[in-house]
């Protein structure tokens, strides 16, 4: 069983974000739980994610795919996914998965939540 914060952020402009801070370890026994988490919130709350890992300190293949998979069904709403405070010892995954330039990646949840365009570095 995963725990995992819900919170609503409104920004100035008046757009809802969701942000969601799991809790422990994101892997084959928890993924799923948090990938249906995002799926119910991407299409019942708002389309705009941010996904606050500072107290995941472990993350496998299985949580990186629920992570991938929020992203995808946020774009397919026009959305936006964003991570933000990745924990030290689940950042090296990302890194060497590559897939910290996959995602957009913040390094605080107020950076996270600041509007705007993703700022991909090219």
């Amino acid at each position: 069983m995963i725990h995992i914060e819900q919170r609503e952020h409104t920004t100035p402009d008046g757009t809802k974000i969701i942000v969601l801070a799991p809790t422990g370890r994101l892997d084959i026994t928890t993924a799923w739980q948090f990938r249906l988490k995002l799926q119910e919130c991407i299409s019942k709350l708002s389309r705009h994610i941010v996904v606050n890992l500072g107290q995941v300190n472990f993350i496998d293949s299985s949580g990186l795919t629920s992570l991938v998979a929020g992203m995808r069904d946020a774009d397919k709403v026009k959305g936006s996914f964003r991570i933000c405070n990745v924990h030290p010892e689940a950042k090296l995954v990302f890194e060497v998965t590559m897939m910290d330039s996959v995602f957009e990646i913040f390094e605080t949840e107020e950076e996270a939540l600041e509007p705007g365009p993703r700022s991909v570095p090219s």
